[in-house]
């Protein structure tokens, strides 16, 4: 595991113009495009659509960051804005459609907002944030994935069945994982105050 990301890091490139840079301005383009097609006309094939294209270029952009060597500090920020965004949007859709129930619908922006918070306590330490821990990939990946699944089976069939199953547990392993690594990254936050002085600001 890397080690934390400090504030003034340079191992990164502070290019702007990349294709993996690009492929996430795709992405978070199609947010409010998701959101207009849920919502609006109710095309939910659209809406499918736009979701196996954000997962597509999402690993996309990763694979060709490392591949051609344009890993950037922008790319650092944009990827998991794009995946906080896209798991919003879709909360907040299918809550709306009534496909899925508020509780669900707060817990995850709710535990954003509670690491959100603990920002400010690593800044007092000179860090910008602390390394994504494999459990938050694999949250990430689970709710990206069950959500389509349940925009799916938002219907009759034997088809629209299996995608609501499958699904809900998808979704209900995602969100505990999702609440796991956010309990691990505070816990990793508080072993890091009480181990690391304060960063002494030069006037």
């Amino acid at each position: 595991m890397d080690g934390p990301t400090t504030s003034d890091d340079s191992s990164r490139s502070t290019r702007v113009l990349t294709i993996p840079n690009a492929l996430s301005a795709v992405r978070l383009a199609g947010v409010p495009l998701f959101l207009w097609l849920v919502l609006g006309p109710e095309a939910d094939a659209w809406a499918l659509l736009v979701l196996v294209v954000s997962g597509i270029t999402d690993f996309a952009d990763g694979w060709l960051a490392r591949r051609l060597d344009q890993q950037s500090v922008v790319g650092q920020i944009l990827d998991p804005v794009a995946d906080r965004l896209y798991i919003l949007a879709v909360v907040v859709g299918l809550m709306l459609r009534d496909i899925i129930p508020w509780w669900l619908a707060l817990s995850l922006p709710l535990r954003d907002l509670l690491l959100w918070g603990l920002v400010p306590l690593l800044r007092t330490r000179g860090y910008s944030a602390l390394p994504v821990h494999f459990l938050g990939k694999a949250a990430t990946f689970n709710l990206l994935y069950a959500f389509p699944l349940l925009l799916l089976g938002d219907g009759d069939g034997v088809v629209a069945l299996l995608a609501q199953v499958v699904g809900w547990a998808w979704a209900l392993w995602g969100v505990g994982l999702y609440w796991w690594a956010g309990v691990l990254y505070a816990w990793q936050v508080r072993k890091l105050l009480a181990t690391t002085d304060p960063v002494v600001k030069r006037r």
